[in-house]
């Protein structure tokens, strides 16, 4: 199994991804499927018990301030 600081650093780069591809005017289709792959990769994390949602908040808040 992986542990939590691989799977917060993987969905930093999802995360990283979809704010550049929206940085860069993609289009909502390909948006909105990179929004759902990050949306359902939290919800395990949350639903495993392997991250709070506070914890998730500021990963987000953190990811979108870097980019």
């Amino acid at each position: 199994m992986r542990s939590k600081a691989e799977l917060m650093n993987d969905l930093r780069t999802m995360l990283s991804d979809v704010f550049a591809a929206r940085a860069a005017g993609e289009t909502y289709g390909r948006l909105a499927r990179a929004h759902g792959y990050v949306d359902g990769y939290m919800r395990a994390l949350l639903e495993t018990g392997l991250v709070e949602k506070s914890e998730l908040l500021g990963l987000v808040a953190a990811e979108r301030e870097r980019c």
